[in-house]
């Protein structure tokens, strides 16, 4: 097949390689030419994730996989377009900005060939790939749905870092329009993915129609919106531990134990590019969906109840302390910033008076300065720590490295208790 790919990010560059390493020959679109650069020279744009230089060093020469800026490039004759456009999210609103995915769909429309299959990817609000996109192809293409050619939706359920994996391990999910696009969108995905073993699932792992494109688009915001109501529920278990001196972990283990309960870990916020951005999709459809605002408001909350936590820790204020927040990522080993706690919880020492510094084995004191901030070297002094990431080299975290310190808040239960009985040590959750 010929496959064209808009986007290539961290999930449609990945998806771009998977497909041309099943053999098929695919293009990849997109609008920043120096990442097209830098993937005509089978070089990663971007680092961390894992197989893909190996494997754009050997498809690229091979001639399988290229980049271009130009949808007339790579649309015309496409068997299938698969679009990973972002959309985002405006994050006093809610209210999702669709004009990255507007502008995709206009240029793809305007050199779509019949018989092209048409796969959204992106996490979308339902009803969006039937009501939006679907009549904007047929009237910028007048090509006609279910007759000159086919839309579907199918989403990415993948994390950043272990793409490939993930594509092997997870179900494919699909709905399409109509049967007939249904059985092409069933066809392309299983000529172009492989699938692991998987005993524990209902049904043999490949890829599953869902019967409708509403279908396959709630099921994306189903299961990352219950994620973070299942962590919202955690952290609100946490604060209320906190109240009464209880172990929250203790008992969510405990909880646990039972296997019709499985409630998630409790921490200082809820980053990335799904779980605090999707549950604001859904809420698009449903507004009184209660439940997922509660815990999103949650969510959002917790960086500034580790502030209150690190004040309470110095004796009641933080004015004039010296703060150093630990892990500019959002989650550890991804050098990824995408609605980081890093951003509130920065803000809300500074709120409280203290002079804050930022830390991260994956950046640079250059781009941690880019962002604003001040850079914190190991050995420099400092009043309080709090680690809003869980980085791998901050678990051997001892107070030797931040001389002075006189209080931790380990916002992700990542250090060694025992190396810190000298300084005031807060868990959230650990009462």
């Amino acid at each position: 097949m010929k496959i064209a790919v808009i986007a290539l990010g961290k999930i449609g560059l990945p998806l771009a390689v998977q497909f041309a390493s099943k053999g098929h020959e695919v293009v990849g679109v997109d609008v920043n030419q120096g990442v097209v650069d830098l993937v005509n020279d089978a070089r990663e744009p971007f680092p961390g994730e894992a197989r893909l230089q190996e494997l754009l060093t050997e498809l690229v020469p091979a001639g399988k996989l290229r980049a271009t800026t130009d949808y007339a490039d790579a649309v015309p004759g496409a068997d299938a377009v698969v679009i990973v456009v972002p959309l985002f999210v405006n994050d006093e609103t809610w209210q999702p900005d669709f004009g990255w995915m507007d502008s995709a769909t206009r240029s793809l429309a305007e050199h779509l060939s019949p018989g092209t299959l048409v796969s959204y990817e992106t996490t979308l609000p339902v009803g969006t790939t039937r009501n939006r996109w679907v009549p904007l192809i047929e009237e910028i293409s007048g090509l006609k749905e279910g007759t000159d050619f086919h839309a579907a939706f199918s989403p990415e359920r993948v994390l950043t870092g272990r793409v490939f994996a993930d594509l092997r391990r997870y179900p494919k999910l699909v709905g399409a329009l109509s049967p007939a696009g249904t059985e092409r969108v069933i066809d392309f995905y299983e000529q172009v993915l492989d699938f692991d073993e998987r005993p524990d699932l209902p049904r043999p792992n490949g890829v599953w129609d869902l019967g409708s494109t509403e279908a396959s688009e709630l099921a994306k915001l189903a299961e990352t919106t219950y994620r973070d109501v299942n962590i919202g529920l955690a952290n609100q278990f946490a604060r209320f531990a906190d109240k009464h001196g209880i172990d929250i972990y203790k008992v969510i283990d405990a909880s646990n134990s039972q296997p019709y309960s499985h409630i998630h870990r409790p921490g200082i916020a809820v980053g990335g590019h799904c779980i605090p951005v999707y549950p604001r999709l859904y809420l698009f459809n449903d507004p009184d969906a209660t439940v997922v605002r509660a815990a999103r408001e949650a969510n959002a909350a917790m960086p500034s109840y580790a502030a209150d936590l690190a004040a309470a820790a110095v004796g009641g204020s933080l004015g004039g302390k010296r703060a150093v927040v630990l892990g500019a990522a959002y989650r550890g080993g991804v050098k990824e910033t995408a609605f980081s706690g890093v951003f509130a919880t920065v803000a809300a020492l500074l709120e409280r008076g203290a002079h804050v510094r930022v830390h991260d084995p994956l950046y640079s004191d250059a781009e941690i300065e880019a962002f604003g901030w001040e850079a914190y070297q190991w050995g420099d002094s400092a009043d309080v720590v709090v680690i809003q990431a869980d980085h791998e080299e901050y678990r051997a975290l001892t107070p030797s490295d931040v001389p002075d310190v006189t209080a931790l808040v380990d916002g992700r239960n990542v250090t060694d208790p025992e190396a810190w009985t000298a300084v005031t040590r807060v868990v959230i959750g650990r009462g």
